[in-house]
């Protein structure tokens, strides 16, 4: 990954973007893909669309959902403590003792997340895990009255968006999940329009609202009537301690994106991609999901008629967490995965599932 890629993905995962609230990383998308996309357009929903040789066929669209989980301010106490409410999926234990921004209309507001000390905890208190609701905001308020002077209720909440290098080329931040894949779509698109005249109709879709539901991969679909489509987001990383393989697969970081197989997934599709890596010798790695995945690929493939669908992942360590971790060489082959799928189209493919041979 070259110094100007790696300074866009640091830029994406420094920027905030819960779900319902990514116009601040839209506008990082929108600016990136003024160099490469003959059009861009943002939807009523917040999804941003890129769009290269659009008249062509096949329609193809790459798609990684931009939004990060968050949580949202739902009280205000006496005392200027604040409660929230989760956007996305989280577990409060990794909340606990968390530094915090409530991204405000005036602007960022700085906090803490905290519970009593342990020296003050009883003996039961110590056996219960805390809930959302029994944790707050801490950000230095006097009163209530102060605290409502800087943050109202419905302003979104971030845990602290810091880049941090590991060793052997591993990264570790919160929003990973997915602004990785964000990052490889943009990535795949600009290698495969720079390459020479496209095979396809291009469209790259930077979508919204994915972790509460997948709407905006949903609405965007709808509007850019695909009839290939592949989506990028991450999946759970095994290789550390505690997960069993046998129950979660074998992914490890470093050996490539991770191709799924299964019922959500187009073989045609799946067997292109697995023939582009063989051909370029790029790390790839197979997963199974035997039901539609908690993915943009869900929806992706039952838009309107149905949609020749499949499902790249980035690996990740610790999802959901302050501490998301992957690694660079995976996202970057990710990329060029994609972009040798897309320079191999042939328009003339039939993509409906048949018998094989």
């Amino acid at each position: 990954m070259d110094d100007s890629a790696r300074g866009f993905l640091v830029r994406l995962l420094e920027t905030p973007s819960p779900s319902g609230y990514e116009w601040p990383v839209q506008d990082l998308v929108r600016g990136y893909l003024a160099g490469c996309a003959e059009t861009v357009a943002t939807d009523s929903h917040g999804n941003v669309i890129g769009a290269a040789n659009p008249a062509a066929t096949p329609r193809v669209m790459l798609a990684g959902h931009c939004d990060q989980i968050g949580l949202i301010v739902q009280y205000v106490d006496g005392d200027g403590f604040i409660s929230v409410q989760p956007i996305g999926g989280w577990d409060p234990i990794q909340l606990v003792g968390s530094r915090v921004t409530v991204w405000t209309s005036s602007g960022p507001v700085p906090g803490v997340i905290a519970r009593k000390p342990i020296h003050l905890l009883t003996d039961e208190e110590r056996k219960v895990v805390p809930k959302i609701k029994d944790l707050w905001i801490d950000i230095g308020a006097a009163d209530k009255a102060d605290a409502e002077g800087v943050v109202r209720v419905g302003d979104p909440v971030t845990l602290e968006l810091r880049f941090q290098p590991l060793r052997r080329g591993l990264a570790a931040a919160t929003a990973m999940d997915d602004k990785v894949g964000v990052w490889v779509v943009l990535e795949a698109f600009r290698r495969a329009v720079t390459a020479g005249p496209l095979p396809c109709a291009l469209f790259v879709c930077s979508t919204v609202q994915e972790e509460i539901g997948l709407r905006g991969a949903q609405t965007a679909a709808f509007g850019v009537d695909p009839q290939v489509a592949i989506a990028v987001d991450v999946c759970h990383a095994t290789d550390c301690p505690s997960i069993d393989r046998k129950a979660e697969g074998d992914v490890a970081l470093g050996k490539g994106p991770v191709v799924f197989r299964g019922p959500n997934m187009n073989p045609h599709v799946v067997d292109q991609l697995l023939a582009g890596a063989r051909a370029r010798s790029l790390p790839v790695q197979l997963a199974a999901s035997g039901r539609a995945t908690p993915t943009d690929a869900n929806v992706l493939q039952t838009t309107r008629a149905g949609v020749a669908t499949a499902l790249v992942s980035v690996p990740n360590r610790y999802m959901h967490s302050a501490v998301e971790t992957v690694s660079l060489d995976d996202l970057d082959n990710a990329a060029e995965l994609l972009a040798t799928f897309i320079r191999s189209l042939d328009p003339r493919f039939d993509w409906a599932p048949r018998r094989p041979g």
